[in-house]
């Protein structure tokens, strides 16, 4: 059947057709080849493209967003929200920053349970917050275990940066703070004797007292009673009746700012108005909402300062105002310059994801100009700066003098 002329001309067909296709496959596979062909041009391009690629870097916020101190978050997560906008405008190319926000509510157990899903969920290469110290006693151990940078913000409690080496912040301690602002009320009102209130179901303010009871001793103050409150207490009538009988120059008051508030409109309206110094859970607009007037004359210390006379500090309390309805407070001032820290770290490491990196990078970070004022991180990772004392003054907080 295949014999024969026509079988010689249908087999030279079938060659030829062979031949033809086998052409067309060499050219498409072409490309394919161009890595031998070309050299290395093409791996070079990959690298190229790969070298000018945008980093991400996903960091964790655990905030205290409801609840009653949801202020407090508020404020926090709006100069992170600020920051980020700023940041990722101005590092378009290089750095990307993405944040995961969980809310804490105020609670140990759900900022722990937060901290946990951001390092072992969402793999995030740092972590910002928690918004109390309580909450950093419980979660600065579970990141550091983990090996994941974290910053207080407004985490002021003695023994923050003791939890790790993986635990930073730059919220002044109390420890510096509270004493700045008791000198300054002594030097001007001859304070000699003492009333101590204070939270005492709550890490933070009862660190805030500790450094008030020290700073006392150490001033030579006479103090003539320690009292204490529970978080969420509203009838403060007992301990300042007894503290009124007593006749102290100045209390000094450490709590979160609704416990605060009503502290000082109910001793105002006993009568009781000598001098209030507060610790850093004072430094909230939302005193002077709770107390009204009687928040008028208070002290605390604080690094943010917004009528401060510095372009950066202007243009950030503008913009902040601008976006937001209000003037930014102490916690949103140090929100802000918290990511803007991580993202100066950020920017010395090549793999965003390193959180060993990032930790060195953090730790080697000086010479920051925040809003809040020249920055750096001491030898244990607390922050070195100097606090500005405060008063209440027409519903607004001005430098007292």
């Amino acid at each position: 059947m295949w014999g024969g002329k026509r079988g010689w001309m249908f087999l030279s067909i079938l060659i030829l057709s062979f031949l033809l296709l086998a052409g067309c496959g060499s050219k498409e596979s072409a490309p394919a080849g161009g890595d031998q062909s070309s050299g290395n041009s093409a791996p070079s391009s990959t690298n190229e493209s790969a070298s000018t690629e945008e980093k991400v870097a996903k960091i964790g916020v655990i905030s205290w967003l409801t609840g009653d101190g949801a202020a407090y978050g508020e404020a926090i997560t709006n100069g992170f929200k600020m920051a980020q906008e700023e940041l990722n405008e101005q590092n378009q190319g290089k750095l990307k920053v993405e944040l995961i926000i969980e809310d804490s509510a105020g609670k140990r157990d759900q900022a722990l349970n937060a901290a946990q899903k951001l390092i072992n969920s969402d793999e995030v290469v740092a972590i910002l917050g928690p918004t109390l110290s309580s909450e950093m006693f419980v979660v600065g151990p579970e990141a550091n275990a983990a090996g994941v940078p974290i910053m207080g913000t407004s985490t002021t409690a003695k023994g923050i940066t003791d939890i790790g080496e993986y635990v930073f912040r730059n919220a002044l301690p109390e420890s510096l703070a509270i004493p700045a602002a008791i000198k300054k009320a002594v030097d001007a009102f001859g304070i000699k004797k003492v009333a101590l209130m204070y939270g005492a179901d709550d890490d933070f303010t009862k660190s805030g007292f500790e450094t008030m009871q020290a700073t006392s001793e150490k001033m030579g103050l006479e103090i003539l009673t320690i009292e204490k409150f529970s978080t969420g207490d509203a009838d403060f009538k007992a301990q300042l009746t007894k503290i009124q009988s007593l006749n102290p120059d100045a209390i000094f008051v450490s709590a979160l700012y609704k416990e605060g508030g009503l502290i000082l409109d109910q001793a105002r309206k006993l009568g009781l108005n000598v001098p209030v110094v507060g610790g850093n859970g004072f430094n909230s607009p939302q005193v002077s909402k709770v107390a009204g007037q009687a928040a008028e004359g208070i002290l605390v210390a604080s690094p943010w300062f917004p009528e401060r006379e510095v372009p950066a500090v202007q243009e950030f309390v503008k913009k902040y105002e601008g976006k937001y309805g209000k003037k930014p407070d102490q916690f949103a001032a140090q929100a802000y310059d918290a990511l803007r820290i991580m993202a100066e770290a950020l920017l010395q490491i090549e793999d965003p994801s390193d959180r060993d990196a990032l930790r060195d990078a953090l730790a080697g970070v000086k010479d920051f100009d925040g809003v809040t004022g020249k920055f750096a991180f001491d030898e244990n990772r607390d922050p070195v700066m100097d606090p500005v004392i405060l008063t209440i003054k027409d519903g607004k907080f001005v430098e007292f003098k």
